[in-house]
């Protein structure tokens, strides 16, 4: 191996932490996810997100948080206390991703630095109201085209700090610059589904997500959301959304298009 392709070589390990143990989505709980085959409850899809972004973060800096482009899918579950292991390989200015935990491969993904963020219209994105009375998640929950909103979301002063130590985050970019961690962005995209449906347990898969500006401690966060498909796959309900992720009601951060498996096939079939 040269010493030009150690260079472009990137490694990161996590102790895993299951942030979500007592969550409304019991697919976190141990109990539950075993009777969905699972070993234990799952470390949340977000947060493996927010592991991976480590690695983008520590390439191009502050410049990735302002416009960089990261997408991620989950391929097996990770688990609380299991070391996830991350290595990122550059080629080309793309960084491919690799997250393992048990030996086996568990996410993938890809990051990379546009020269430019996008230009994105925020009147485009139709700001609406998370729904006043939550209903029970079916398959007409989120009905193709529907526009959805969240309760607005902060996270500042300790709840920041908690929130980076909960990730295991090590970069000290975050405190030290006042920034909000990308890995909340798809968190507030979780929260779409969540606020406008009571579910069962539940499934993130996947999240593309192009910054376009970077998010400040204490920022209220909220999402702009269109269901872009609603659809049976494999036994399983899926629901696609893509919205924009908006800090304080004026300033975008990021164009996301979030997958996320509703109903799983033993739910749907009860």
């Amino acid at each position: 191996m040269t010493s030009q392709q150690m260079a472009a070589q990137q490694t990161y390990r996590v102790s895993a932490y299951n942030t979500s143990k007592l969550s409304e989505n019991k697919i976190h709980d141990d109990a539950v996810a075993r009777k969905f085959g699972f070993s234990g409850g799952l470390v949340p899809g977000v947060d493996v997100m927010a592991y991976m972004m480590h690695l983008p973060v520590e390439r191009w800096g502050r410049d990735f948080l302002g416009r960089g482009l990261i997408e991620a899918r989950f391929v097996k579950p990770v688990y609380d206390g299991e070391t996830a292991e991350l290595t990122g390989r550059e080629d080309g200015g793309v960084l491919a991703i690799e997250v393992r935990s048990r030996g086996e491969l568990c996410a993938t993904g890809t990051a990379s630095l546009p020269a430019n963020a996008p230009a994105v219209s925020v009147n485009y994105y139709e700001q609406i109201a998370a729904v006043a009375e939550r209903k029970p998640v079916g398959p007409s929950s989120y009905p193709l085209g529907k526009w959805l909103g969240t309760i607005p979301r902060d996270w500042s002063g300790d709840a920041a700090k908690d929130y980076l130590a909960d990730i295991r985050e090590t970069d000290p970019i975050y405190l030290r610059e006042g920034l909000g961690h990308p890995g909340l962005l798809p968190r507030v995209m979780n929260k779409v589904l969540v606020d406008n449906a009571i579910l069962g347990p539940w499934i993130h898969v996947g999240t593309r997500m192009q910054l376009l500006s970077a998010s400040k401690i204490g920022d209220e966060l909220t999402a702009r959301a269109k269901v872009s498909d609603n659809y049976e796959k494999k036994g399983h309900r899926f629901v696609e959304l893509d919205a924009l992720v908006v800090a304080n009601g004026t300033t975008p951060l990021a164009h996301c298009r979030h997958i996320a498996i509703t109903q799983p096939r033993e739910q749907a079939a009860a």
